[in-house]
């Protein structure tokens, strides 16, 4: 973990929708303090745990939080269901009781009064219905008093991760809600008297060096039940017709196997373990293979010693799927921090 500066502080950081923890081990590579996190689901309590003991996670809907006596954070962050807004979860946005599980987070501000907030979607949340969810999501954020600065980054692009991961960031810093954007930006470049803390924001910008290879997230060795290898399967053989450099991550896609030609990884989804659908799939020798649990989450950049439980692999692909590219919250981990740090004296 890194040390902190002479005159850094250590931030307290809240997480809601906190997954197995993607978010929160970003902020903790920063040397963050996680107080508390909030998760309702409870297989990914199950991981959530056995990797981070030193957080006080309350297992319960989001809704139960309000009177739960939460302790005041410096950021809270909060990765809120995607599903609702994305083509995969059938778009139904705040029509969706997933959807309406976000004003669960500008009601919590209010009350908690963090110097700053982090939110994570799919990028699709920026145009569904015709930018009209975008909208909403903007202005419950600066009713309850905070700036408004989103952007769009591929992990692959800004990041050592080879998963062409697509997300919205957005950030925000108390009491100036007067500064914001209708819609994502690369440059946060705007002119607001008084806001100091999110004028000083900067947007990540892309690395200038190609991202490591597949075969570096890849398992030595790996159990014969992930191998498509029996000859008197059709998929199995339309698989192995189709899948033939071991330098890409392939997907199945329930009727046809496309390849990657940015020699990434596609992007994880919660659907990948079942179903027949979104399997990421690599050439391990002469045979394809369907990439393990512990893969999957390498490939979103969790540690080499990250801990997963004996539940069902249903469970833990999609876990994997659900959760972030941890490099590249902790870019924006670390610049939310410096602006805190750098702008001290304007914070209250």
């Amino acid at each position: 973990m890194p040390k902190l500066a002479n005159n850094d502080h250590t931030y307290t950081v809240g997480s809601l929708f906190a997954g197995v923890g993607g978010i929160c081990h970003a902020f903790k590579n920063i040397s963050c303090d996680i107080l508390w996190a909030n998760e309702i689901d409870s297989n990914a309590c199950k991981t959530y745990k056995i990797n981070n003991k030193n957080t006080d996670l309350l297992e319960c809907d989001i809704k139960d939080l309000y009177n739960r006596g939460l302790q005041g954070v410096d950021i809270l962050t909060a990765g809120f269901p995607c599903q609702p807004f994305s083509q995969a979860g059938h778009g139904k946005g705040f029509d969706d009781e997933r959807g309406e599980l976000f004003f669960e987070v500008p009601k919590l501000l209010k009350k908690l009064k963090p110097k700053a907030y982090l939110l994570e979607n799919v990028r699709t949340l920026s145009t569904h219905n015709g930018g009209k969810s975008f909208d909403i999501v903007k202005n419950e954020m600066l009713k309850a008093g905070y700036s408004f600065i989103p952007f769009v980054l591929n992990a692959a692009k800004y990041t050592d991760i080879p998963q062409g991961r697509e997300r919205i960031y957005i950030v925000g810093f108390k009491n100036e809600s007067d500064y914001f954007y209708n819609n994502p930006v690369k440059t946060n470049d705007k002119e607001v008297e008084g806001c100091f803390l999110s004028k000083s924001f900067n947007i990540p910008k892309a690395k200038n060096k190609p991202h490591q290879g597949i075969k570096s997230f890849l398992e030595n060795k790996v159990d014969q039940n992930y191998f498509y290898s029996n000859p008197d399967n059709r998929i199995h053989q339309k698989i192995r017709n189709e899948v033939i450099t071991d330098d890409t991550v392939y997907q199945y896609r329930r009727y046809y196997v496309r390849k990657n030609k940015s020699n990434v990884c596609p992007t994880l989804t919660a659907n990948m373990g079942g179903g027949g659908h979104n399997i990421p799939i690599v050439l391990d020798g002469k045979i394809p293979r369907k990439l393990t649990p512990k893969e999957c989450f390498n490939l979103q950049g969790f540690p080499a010693d990250f801990k997963l439980p004996s539940i069902a692999k249903g469970q833990l692909y999609k876990q994997a799927g659900n959760s972030v590219v941890i490099p590249m919250v902790q870019k924006i981990a670390k610049e939310i921090t410096r602006v805190l740090n750098e702008n001290a004296k304007h914070t209250t």
